[in-house]
């Protein structure tokens, strides 16, 4: 992190140091003890657990002596994929650089004096800064507005507390929509693997299809193609599916992402009215966007491919009728053959004694 040349650009260094210690996941200033990840980005612990937590919902940690096994943590700054071990993210090496930095920026604020900065100003009284919060109406007022103004019968709060109260809200939203975020990669992810085994298992079936017609090649040279192509469209339809179900929640996730970093955009906004003007319509699409939409998913087993079997002891003149089929089908088959022998045997007696 490069605190010096970021300082040496903004014209308040200690504002834009503050800015370099903000958890992604709590937007507030890291708290001890504070964790470094292999990608070298900083979490709260405590923010990190909570992502850990959601992330791998079977994991448990230890229990007395005995130790459980670790998970998977994706960080949510670069989306980069951990291991974690038996102690999870308390296995996480500390930032002591940060924590040290931390206390000597705040022993630096506490010991400097309070700057005004700009506020908002009321537009009906324009000498009056805008220092409530109109809970009738939603949306930040003046204190003359509420005596003599519009908001007289309306009741208010305290601008901070309502400031507070809505970023602290905003928060908690975004963390769980990071958290819905982890989840919905987990499922990408488990659609490629299943992507991958449909792949690999027609592979397979087309091999052990194409030995068995080798042998026999001169009478099943035509059944042999009709055949791969019945495999190759059941491949084509289930990948045809599962990509589709990629796609879709490739599309949630980008518009999920975007969410969030508009976000934290927004939570960068120091003034409290300013930030209050959009932050519940914010609010109010995060707590949507959070609840995802209900999205198709993959059978257990769908990505099989193991009913495209052959068994090829027939005798040559059945050679031209195989198909695909189960073995109750099969062993159909050779029963209504058997009763059609005994049928055919019985008549022939019947004639001889004739």
């Amino acid at each position: 992190m490069d605190y010096k040349s970021s300082l040496i650009q903004d014209g308040n260094p200690m504002e834009n140091l503050e800015k370099q210690l903000i958890c992604p996941i709590c937007l507030e200033m890291f708290t001890k003890p504070v964790v470094i990840l292999p990608c070298q980005h900083n979490l709260c612990r405590k923010c990190a657990n909570d992502i850990f937590q959601a992330a791998n919902p079977f994991w448990t940690n230890r229990v007395g002596s005995v130790s459980m096994s670790g998970g998977r943590f994706r960080c949510p700054s670069c989306r980069h994929e951990v291991i974690m071990d038996r102690h999870g993210v308390y296995g996480l090496q500390r930032n002591l650089l940060v924590e040290n930095i931390i206390d000597i920026y705040k022993q630096e604020c506490s010991s400097r004096p309070l700057q005004k900065g700009s506020h908002p100003m009321c537009k009906e009284h324009e000498d009056e800064k805008i220092n409530i919060y109109c809970l009738t109406c939603e949306m930040p007022t003046c204190s003359m507005c509420k005596v003599f103004g519009a908001h007289q019968a309306c009741e208010v709060a305290p601008l901070q507390s309502v400031f507070q109260g809505q970023k602290t809200e905003l928060s908690n939203c975004i963390s769980m929509l990071v958290a819905g975020n982890d989840r919905v990669q987990t499922i990408i992810t488990q659609l490629e693997d299943s992507c991958r085994v449909t792949k690999e298992n027609s592979h397979q079936v087309k091999e052990e299809l194409s030995q068995k017609f080798d042998v026999l090649y001169a009478i099943l040279d035509e059944k042999k193609s009709e055949l791969l192509q019945r495999i190759t469209r059941e491949q084509e339809e289930k990948l045809s599916f599962i990509e589709a179900l990629i796609l879709q929640y490739r599309e949630q996730l980008d518009k999920s992402t975007k969410l969030v970093e508009t976000a934290i955009q927004s939570l960068d906004e120091p003034g409290g009215a300013i930030f209050l003007m959009s932050a519940k319509q914010l609010i109010k699409s995060i707590v949507e966007a959070s609840k995802g939409c209900q999205l198709g998913k993959t059978e257990q087993g769908f990505e099989n491919m193991d009913y495209f079997t052959l068994d090829l002891e027939h005798i040559a003149d059945a050679l031209r009728a195989i198909d695909f089929g189960t073995v109750e089908e099969e062993e159909e088959f050779i029963e209504e053959e058997e009763d059609q022998e005994e049928e055919e045997s019985t008549e022939r007696k019947a004639e001889g004694r004739q």
